[in-house]
């Protein structure tokens, strides 16, 4: 992206991980909160949804992640607003692959022209010549479905060649379709549902990290059963702090490779998401922790 700022980069819970060549914190932020309810239109109040932007920059925050269908176009825009021109270390993933419908729906929108629009619409509210990384979004707001990614995913990497793209990423994907898009064109991130209670992803979390890709969960904090969170309540209680803490840094202790991306529209609730990030985790948290998804979480 073009960029005259620079900003510091002060010390964030987990580190630093490199997107094929850009580095990034392994702390990042998702805009999708921005938008209004149903993530459609736009937000209660704007002034307080920039603000959330320019605090998760000056708090040295380099990855955001967003899509021109929240809203839609609305968070792009406010993304565009509060911080361009960017800042040389930031870097903002996007999603493409589905549309808002009248009802708030998420339709696929996955065939060549749809693709071509969408990077082009992103392109435009963002106010960028190339995106840093766009996310090709599979299956449907249910979850990831079976089914090749073959023509959208080398409809991207026509997109990439032409200088559009920088970085390909997979969203909603099955292990199946991550397979597939590797025999295509490499990509940089995996980005799936995956926390504490939901654990389907642990081997291909592994695998990913094995080659040196990365894997961002979303819903880091949600579906638990009352036992579930019966237990993630008891580890916060022990450190006085929330689970929402307990549960980011259990993800960010999980495997070097995963990125965070919590939302929120909140200044205060985005500062205590990065303090309780931070959370050293005890041995004895960790077995308790780890009888919620039924596997050990791998030592990084």
């Amino acid at each position: 992206m073009t960029t005259t700022r620079t900003t510091a980069t002060p010390t964030l819970p987990g580190g630093a991980w490199t997107l094929g060549d850009l580095p990034v914190t392994r702390f990042g932020y998702g805009a999708m909160q921005l938008a209004g309810p149903g993530v459609m239109g736009p937000p209660a109040d704007r002034e307080a949804a920039l603000a959330v932007l320019r605090e998760a920059v000056r708090l040295g925050i380099t990855h955001l992640d967003t899509a021109d269908a929240y809203g839609p176009h609305v968070t792009n825009e406010l993304i565009r607003e509060a911080l361009h021109p960017y800042p040389a270390t930031l870097r903002i993933a996007t999603k493409v692959g589905a549309r808002r419908d009248a009802d708030g729906g998420w339709p696929p929108a996955r065939e060549p022209d749809d693709l071509r629009r969408a990077v082009h619409d992103n392109l435009e509210t963002l106010g960028a010549d190339t995106l840093d990384l766009v996310n090709l979004r599979l299956g449907d707001a249910t979850g990831p479905r079976p089914g090749s990614l073959a023509t959208a995913y080398e409809t991207l990497v026509e997109l990439q060649r032409e200088g559009l793209i920088r970085h390909l990423g997979l969203s909603n994907a099955t292990a199946e379709q991550v397979a597939e898009a590797e025999t295509i064109a490499p990509f940089v991130c995996v980005q799936n549902l995956y926390n504490l209670a939901h654990r389907r992803d642990d081997a291909l979390i592994d695998r990913l990290a094995e080659r040196g890709v990365a894997y961002v969960p979303y819903f880091p904090l949600g579906g638990f059963t009352p036992l579930q969170s019966a237990t993630l309540s008891a580890v916060a209680d022990r450190h006085g702090v929330r689970p929402t803490a307990v549960a980011l840094a259990w993800l960010l202790h999980r495997s070097p490779n995963i990125l965070l991306i919590p939302g929120t529209s909140s200044v205060a609730h985005l500062r205590e998401n990065v303090a309780g990030a931070g959370l050293t985790l005890t041995a004895e948290d960790l077995a308790a922790l780890d009888t919620i998804g039924g596997a050990p979480a791998a030592t990084p």
